[in-house]
């Protein structure tokens, strides 16, 4: 198995990071052909989603979680920025985790699927992603 962990910088503001890039280039460095390249997110308050992006259901997505778990003070988890607790929530709602295929070294998604980080904790503007690729 060929896995790395790289940084990714999601600033102060709740964010769908797509990774399209940063997979293709660890797909590349690994010499994949097929198999299953696994994606993780070591964090308490973030998820992946494999999502459309750049058409607006990136923003959907971030307005039905602030609708799903609005940043209020119902949370019994309550360090951090106001409704922080609702981040401890998100992974339960998006997961941290994804597993694609891989085909001739290249994630054999949808026309217009891409796998995202999902990051609603605006008091962690650094997060965490591991790749790492199973060949078939």
């Amino acid at each position: 198995m060929h896995s790395e962990e790289i940084e990714i910088r999601t600033g102060s503001v709740e964010v769908v990071y797509d990774l399209g890039a940063e997979c293709d280039r660890f797909l590349r460095s690994a010499g994949a052909r097929d198999g299953l390249l696994n994606v993780w997110v070591p964090h308490a308050t973030a998820g992946l989603a494999i999502i459309e992006t750049g058409a607006g259901s990136d923003d959907d997505l971030l307005a039905a979680l602030r609708d799903l778990l609005p940043a209020d003070d119902r949370w019994r988890h309550r360090h951090g920025s106001p409704g922080h607790g609702r981040d401890h929530v998100l992974p339960a709602f998006v997961p941290p985790y994804a597993t694609i295929p891989v085909l001739g070294g290249e994630l054999a998604l949808g026309t217009w699927q891409s796998v995202c980080l999902v990051d609603t904790n605006v008091d962690n503007p650094v997060r965490r992603v591991r790749l790492s690729f199973l060949p078939g």
